[in-house]
């Protein structure tokens, strides 16, 4: 695992400035400015940012009043050009945090080296368990009895980064990949909104490769609970 710090919030912030990354609907981003909006959390969604010009989720965020940018990967010949105009582009409304919301590009390690915040990600599995894409359908194909998402710090290993927190669901008789996503994609809105308003006071920062929270070093991810409450 490559090594991480991440000193954002020692102290709870007055107001978190966030950028988020996406690539398509944009449900996740709606739960954040929905509990901003709802005054749960003390947020600025300053910037979302998406790779896909035809994402719903650009016209959530326009509707919320949130300055968005398109930044077309397919414009790109190298890989290393996109991440660098992504760390551009990231710089200009000077974050707090960036969040990764159904964002589906890897970040490559110059950009993670260039950003001046943490950065975390929303990966709709029990982590370690399925890194990479099409999840739900290999979990129901391993036979797991449960399946996931997971809020960890990004580094520059695919889905290898600390693990901040976890929500869990059921596989039931008969799941397909449609009917676990629809079980689990309620439960992630949840996750993120819990998982940022850690962020928010102060409770959650990761040094040298751990999560600290509350002054203490996880053993085992936070996991949400059905009334919205993490356990560890």
């Amino acid at each position: 695992m490559a090594v991480v710090t991440a000193e954002l919030n020692t102290r709870p912030v007055s107001v978190l400035r966030i950028t988020v990354l996406i690539s398509g609907n944009g449900s996740n981003l709606q739960a954040l400015i929905d509990a901003r909006d709802n005054g749960r959390f003390p947020v600025e969604i300053v910037h979302v940012i998406s790779n896909r010009p035809t994402a719903a989720g650009l016209d959530r965020a326009a509707r919320a009043g949130i300055p968005t940018t398109i930044l077309d990967h397919t414009r790109f010949s190298e890989r290393s050009e996109f991440d660098q105009s992504l760390a551009a582009l990231i710089s200009v409304h000077a974050p707090d945090l960036v969040v990764l919301a159904g964002f589906m590009r890897i970040l490559g390690p110059e950009l993670l080296k260039d950003c001046r915040c943490p950065i975390i990600n929303l990966h709709p599995s029990l982590l370690p368990r399925h890194r990479g894409t099409d999840t739900c359908r290999r979990a129901i194909e391993a036979g797991d009895s449960e399946h996931g998402s997971s809020m960890h710090f990004v580094t520059p290993e695919l889905d290898g980064g600390p693990v901040i927190s976890q929500v869990r669901v059921p596989v039931k008789a008969g799941d397909d990949a449609h009917r676990l996503m629809a079980r689990l994609a309620p439960r992630e809105h949840e996750l993120v909104v819990a998982t940022l308003e850690l962020f928010c006071a102060g409770r959650v920062k990761c040094v040298d490769g751990a999560v600290i929270v509350d002054g203490q070093q996880l053993v085992n991810p936070l996991l949400l609970n059905d009334h919205g409450t993490f356990t560890r």
